[in-house]
């Protein structure tokens, strides 16, 4: 948790992370049969550890609008199926070989490989499933579209062709634009759906959302600045997994290419300017506001 986190933050990062594993810890009772050693290694990645800082932004963005809050659970446990299952595909030996996540050994050295990926995929599948389910919402045309949206957010023109063009980086001596497109769809993308899903949920048309896809694009730009401070200068026992990969890899990042001093200057100013996002909002935006100062201030 960030050093400076305001008590209305600290009590919603505390309740959001109770509710995704209570969700989870259900969803994924392990079966009396063969498959029980793929639910085990779903549970081990996708309870317990992490920001949860997705399905609060679900959350937060749904809080604007009324919407229903085990709604909006249901659909912060699907993004964040989505990046659980990115999580433990990026640490495999073919991508990224890390063996710590979330402070624990990542899923193919708790398990291995085979089970890695099957664990992966299976989540993958899970978030649609959670989406379709009427409970989620009773319409199904705001159903349909939470499932476009993430299915665009998480595919080749979101978070996994941004993973394409970070496995393409190493040694190629990205640039600033490059950078910073890279992580509009790795990191960016499913922030984006975090909000817009709120804002879907509570029936918003899309041209009354462009506050939400603002305040999504400068906060998901911040959280990768951060990340690559943390990179530059974090402890990997606070921040749950490896330090310093980039610079081994030969990656240009937003730190390498501006410098830590520079880097941290933009983060804070695009924070400033989510916040500026959220004008036309009152005090049921203070959440949203808080999530924007943390994302800088987080040492994991």
């Amino acid at each position: 948790m960030a050093r400076s986190a305001s008590p209305l933050l600290e009590q919603a990062l505390a309740d959001t992370a109770a509710d995704i594993d209570r969700y989870f810890d259900a969803l994924l009772a392990v079966p009396a049969d063969p498959r029980a050693r793929l639910y085990e290694a779903m549970r081990h990645a996708a309870i317990g550890g992490g920001k949860r800082l997705r399905p609060l932004l679900v959350r937060a963005s749904a809080n604007l609008f009324a919407v229903d809050s085990e709604c909006a659970l249901r659909a912060g446990a699907a993004v964040e199926a989505i990046h659980v299952y990115s999580l433990i595909h990026d640490d495999l030996p073919a991508m990224d070989d890390d063996d710590l996540r979330r402070g624990k050994p990542t899923v193919h050295k708790a398990f291995d490989e085979a089970t890695a990926i099957l664990a992966g995929d299976s989540l993958h599948a899970l978030a649609f499933d959670i989406l379709a389910d009427e409970a989620t919402h009773s319409d199904p045309f705001v159903r349909l579209e939470l499932i476009a949206e993430l299915s665009r957010a998480s595919g080749p023109a979101g978070m996994a062709g941004g993973q394409m063009m970070d496995l393409a980086a190493d040694g190629q001596g990205f640039d600033l634009a490059t950078v910073t497109r890279l992580q509009q769809l790795k990191t960016g993308a499913l922030i984006g759906w975090c909000l817009e899903a709120g804002a879907i949920l509570g029936r918003i048309p899309h041209e009354g959302r462009a506050a939400l896809r603002g305040y999504a694009r400068d906060i998901g730009l911040a959280f990768q600045i951060a990340d690559d401070l943390i990179d530059v200068e974090g402890d990997a026992a606070v921040a749950g997994k490896a330090v310093g990969k980039d610079a081994d890899a030969g990656k240009e990042t937003f730190v390498s290419l501006m410098g830590v001093a520079r880097a941290r200057e933009q983060a804070h100013a695009l924070v400033d300017q989510a916040v500026a996002q959220l004008s036309g909002f009152g005090s049921e935006g203070d959440l949203l506001r808080a999530i924007a100062r943390y994302v800088v201030e987080r040492d994991r």
